[in-house]
């Protein structure tokens, strides 16, 4: 397990991986949920192990803005989604609804969707760093983030289109 981590977090100090397989194995052993047993433990355990590490990278981020300049790799981002929804949130919609509804639409995404969305936007990675630290083609998080942006698009036209009603 510690070799799969070292391999996930390859600029980390070996102390790194020692504590994201001991954070995974206290949780495992403390908080076992019976009405949601585990069928695959070894998968259950990697997977638990690949989140903790994305965890960890995320911690090492420093935040950036919606509207952060970005390297042309990086594909498009949530600002031009909410510009080319050609929304005047100040106008149309109250800050607080349209939030909500930003979220509300995050969360209904697949999870390689919201994470290559959440990680790109709002944790900072680049989508090569990312590719880098999961091992998932810059051509995969591309696509999964255009789908999710995609989403996100249309849940606002129908808003939009809600509000005019």
């Amino acid at each position: 397990m510690l070799a799969y981590v070292r391999g996930l977090v390859r600029d980390a100090a070996d102390r790194d991986g020692e504590d994201v397989v001991q954070d995974v194995m206290l949780r495992l052993l403390e908080a076992p949920d019976p009405s949601r047993p585990i069928e695959d433990l070894a998968a259950y355990v990697y997977r638990a192990l690949r989140n903790r590490v994305i965890d960890v990278i995320r911690g090492r981020r420093p935040e950036r803005s919606l509207d952060a300049a970005k390297g042309a790799e990086d594909g498009p981002c949530l600002i031009d989604t909410l510009l080319d929804v050609r929304f005047d949130p100040v106008r149309d919609l109250e800050y607080s609804e349209l939030s909500r509804v930003i979220f509300d639409a995050i969360d209904t995404l697949p999870d390689e969707q919201r994470e290559a969305l959440v990680l790109t936007e709002f944790e900072g990675w680049s989508l090569s760093d990312l590719a880098e630290a999961t091992g998932t083609p810059l051509g995969t998080l591309l696509s999964r983030k255009s789908r999710a942006l995609s989403r996100i698009r249309r849940v606002l036209q129908e808003y939009g289109t809600l509000m005019e009603d």
